[in-house]
């Protein structure tokens, strides 16, 4: 049985940035707000290293507070320093331009909407930086419902699938005769979804690793799954054999918050089968 690694997978340079500001900073005193990225695993290690995770600000008297790389809004900075806390802020550069984007739109007299899902932590920090006045859509039946308005302001989600971001803003286009999109989509992100994509038209089964609460990997596992039979795992201890019974090649692709070592350890599970 062949094992073909996609092209592009794994940790981005957001993700790496933010891994890296945060180890530069364990000290046992450090904290993130929530965690710095979707990995449970790589949460876990760097919790080992003196970097903890904290939900709430009420949790935290002393210190640094790591900004994780999905982002805050403008108030949480400023709650922060309040408490005399020291701020390091991992947010990814990517998310922080989506963030300005929706400000300045918002600033510009733009009625703002963010293409996301609504409960993503990144695009609640979207939303906080267009002043709380940012409609969010989720889907074409959200947009086509939506009303008219004098200036529409788009941005998006960075890790949202491009196609997914064109047949939204194709019916946003009828709302506004003065229509401005800022499309923040990550490159890495398209760049992953594509890989996947090609590979799993290549193979007869795709294993997808990452966080079952990162959505960039939930993404990843649904574009394969219209390709061929596919498993979104999170390490390799859930591979199971019966999986690859009269499978020739196997295909792995993973999330952008997915660490280098996961990735390994599934590929030589894969490849033992």
């Amino acid at each position: 049985m062949e094992v073909i690694l996609a092209e592009y997978l794994g940790f981005c340079y957001g993700v790496k940035r933010a891994i890296r500001i945060a180890r530069e900073n364990a000290d046992g005193k450090s904290c993130t707000l929530g965690p710095i990225i979707h990995n449970p695993q790589m949460v876990e290690r760097l919790k080992d290293e003196g970097v903890g995770t904290i939900e709430n600000l009420s949790e935290i008297s002393e210190g640094t507070v790591i900004i994780r790389s999905h982002g805050v809004g403008p108030q949480i900075y400023n709650k922060i320093c309040a408490k005399g806390l020291k701020i390091v802020d991992a947010t990814c550069p990517h998310v922080k331009k989506a963030q300005l984007s929706a400000k300045e739109l918002a600033e510009d007299g733009y009625s703002v909407v963010i293409i996301g899902e609504k409960n993503h932590p990144e695009v609640k920090s979207i939303f906080e930086w267009a002043n709380r006045q940012a409609v969010i859509i989720e889907n074409e039946a959200e947009a086509e419902a939506l009303k008219p308005c004098a200036k529409l302001g788009i941005v998006s989600q960075t890790t949202i699938a491009g196609e997914h971001f064109k047949k939204i803003v194709l019916r946003l286009l009828e709302k506004s005769k003065d229509i401005r999109i800022l499309r923040t989509i990550c490159t890495a992100t398209e760049q992953r979804q594509t890989a996947a994509m090609e590979l799993a038209e290549k193979v007869d089964v795709m294993i997808v690793v990452g966080g079952k609460n990162s959505a960039n990997t939930t993404k990843l596992a649904k574009l394969c799954e219209t390709k061929c039979k596919t498993y979104h795992i999170e390490t390799a201890a859930e591979i199971l054999p019966e999986w690859f019974n009269k499978i020739q090649k196997v295909g792995i692709t993973a999330g952008a918050s997915t660490p280098d070592w996961i990735i390994r350890e599934v590929s030589i599970q894969c490849q033992r089968m």
